[in-house]
């Protein structure tokens, strides 16, 4: 198949075109500099698969929890190509993105990134399903989801910062927390065209992304409405 995926959930900004065998990724890990760079990334690694927008099969994207810049950049590119194109613009978990390529260990994947102020996006998943849902949860929160585990796989960008912190309360789980991150994008195609084969309908117009909390802003103006 022919599709375009972006995985800019987190500061690490990956974009992959897929000309059924032939790929190109380019990644950017440039914080703040992502809405500068997104759509001449997405026209390079088109370019490099011989593909046009006009080809594509279908476009998907993690669609949160993650930065709130980060994902409207990608909701809006990938949106105007669907708009222009009609190609159907499918949507994944950023943790459940990140969590699949450990789902056939024997043991349960908690999945997370860093929302700062103590907190984790974070899931828990296993090949037989779900043990905890995406939220946002405090790092004790989520300490205590897995107090009763005696061996855990760690995925997501900041895998290394909480399994930093449950070693400091949980000395003698075993934990598998890889250094390395496979390529997120890689990792949608095959969970979107999973789904493209059960029939599961794209993100349709009103879809957004899936932030699990509050900007700033509605946090300060609903404290001004109170």
């Amino acid at each position: 198949m022919k599709a375009l995926a972006v995985d800019s959930a987190v500061s690490r900004l990956t974009i992959t075109a897929k000309n059924d065998d032939k790929t190109c990724t380019a990644i950017y890990n440039i914080g703040m500099k992502q809405s500068e760079t997104i759509v001449p990334a997405i026209d390079y690694v088109l370019s490099k698969t011989d593909l046009t927008t006009k080809n594509l099969d279908y476009l998907t994207l993690t669609s949160g929890p993650g930065s709130f810049t980060g994902l409207r950049l990608s909701f809006s590119a990938l949106k105007a190509i669907e708009l222009a194109t009609g190609k159907p613009l499918y949507g994944l978990s950023s943790l459940k993105a990140y969590a699949e390529p450990y789902i056939e260990f024997d043991y349960p994947v908690l999945s997370c990134i860093d929302a700062n102020k103590d907190r984790f996006y974070a899931g828990i998943y296993s090949k037989d399903g779900m043990i905890l849902e995406d939220g946002d949860y405090s790092v004790e929160e989520l300490i205590n989801k897995v107090s009763s585990i005696r061996n855990l796989v760690i995925a997501g960008p900041d895998n290394q910062k909480f399994k930093d912190l449950l070693k400091t309360v949980n000395a003698s789980i075993q934990i598998i927390a890889p250094q390395c991150q496979p390529v997120t994008t890689e990792t949608l195609f095959k969970l979107t065209e999973e789904e493209i084969k059960k029939g599961a309908a794209p993100l349709q117009d009103y879809d957004g992304p899936v932030y699990l909390r509050a900007s700033e802003a509605e946090i300060v103006h609903s404290q001004k409405n109170f």
